[in-house]
């Protein structure tokens, strides 16, 4: 077992001796550590039944149903990265930055539980977090702070609490993949490269809405329907879980693209997910992993997210199929 590598000493090799890095590499380790006390209180599933009850009336700051786990996990959060040179923290789940280290040098955007509305179906959910740089001098205002580009991360990464607990994470030098080793409560090395293939003939999306996408959104659909009696020449296969680490996960292991689009219902006409909170990681770490990112037509990483909780539609995966689906618009 010589050859096992920890998060922390790969975090650590990475590092080395320049101060930024290690401080990247401490905001990753706490919330790699975050991720396990979350992972515990999800698998606690019915025994823990308040854990998928809605708070309340209320909405969290994106506009969504806001479950008691989502609080709990944000709370984890906060406790993991008091230990880590944060200044602030960017939530989902919150109307403004919380302040965490006076003389952090970084700011964190996360979604505390990406999926929770599947809690109760025991459907695989995650955390997804970014890490960007911060000074109080740059940003007087924490808000811009965490309204950076995506260029401008330096680390990103989501967990997947599932049948294990895994950890996507990027520093910048590819995307890796490490799984909690529940024995000695060690994040293990178990690939060290991924790559997304480039072709593909897999696509996820939630086909029911289709009615109210824009007609280049149809079109690409419709085509790949047609199967290889159509203009694209080949049989597709859908596959769609509903949350969205799972199915970021599955692009990362075997390749695909997922596609959530903006449609003509009340709310969605600019898309459902957060640029910041879960467009920004996620693009981060597929063009890491040799993929692509999109709005449909725009690289998501050189968009500048005007609103802390800004929506975007997101296309993500397999390189060649989303530089196809951007010639439909």
């Amino acid at each position: 077992m010589s050859d096992v590598v920890t998060l922390q000493g790969y975090l650590g090799t990475w590092a080395a001796e320049d101060d930024t890095r290690k401080a990247v590499a401490a905001a990753v380790e706490r919330m790699a550590q975050a991720g396990v006390a979350i992972a515990d209180m999800v698998a606690r599933g019915p025994l823990a039944e308040h854990f998928a009850r809605i708070r309340g009336e209320d909405a969290n700051a994106a506009g969504d149903a806001q479950k008691e786990l989502d609080v709990i996990a944000e709370e984890a959060i906060v406790s993991a990265l008091k230990a880590a040179p944060v200044a602030f923290l960017g939530s989902e789940e919150s109307e403004t930055p919380i302040p965490l280290n006076a003389a952090g040098t970084l700011v964190v955007a996360v979604d505390p539980l990406d999926g929770s509305s599947n809690i109760d179906t025991n459907v695989s959910i995650g955390t997804i977090y970014s890490v960007l740089p911060y000074s109080a001098e740059a940003f007087p205002d924490p808000v811009e702070a965490l309204k950076q580009k995506g260029t401008a991360q330096l680390a990103s990464g989501f967990l997947v609490y599932g049948p294990s607990t895994l950890l996507v994470s990027t520093v910048g030098a590819g995307t890796q993949v490490f799984v909690l080793d529940r024995a000695s409560g060690d994040f293990i090395l178990a690939r060290a490269t991924v790559e997304v293939p480039a072709a593909t003939k897999e696509y996820g999306i939630n086909q029911s809405n289709i009615r109210h996408w824009a007609a280049p959104m149809r079109a690409y659909i419709e085509d790949c329907l047609a199967g290889k009696d159509g203009p694209r020449g080949k049989d597709f296969n859908m596959r769609w879980v509903g949350s969205m680490v799972a199915d970021a996960f599955r692009i990362f292991t075997r390749g695909g693209v997922y596609l959530y689009p903006g449609d003509s219902r009340k709310g969605y006409g600019e898309g459902r997910l957060r640029l910041i909170y879960e467009a920004n990681p996620v693009a981060f770490l597929v063009e890491q992993a040799q993929g692509a990112a999109t709005d449909g037509k725009t690289r998501i990483l050189d968009i500048v997210p005007q609103k802390l909780h800004q929506r975007i539609p997101l296309v993500f995966g397999s390189r060649e199929e989303v530089e196809k689906i951007a010639s439909y618009y």
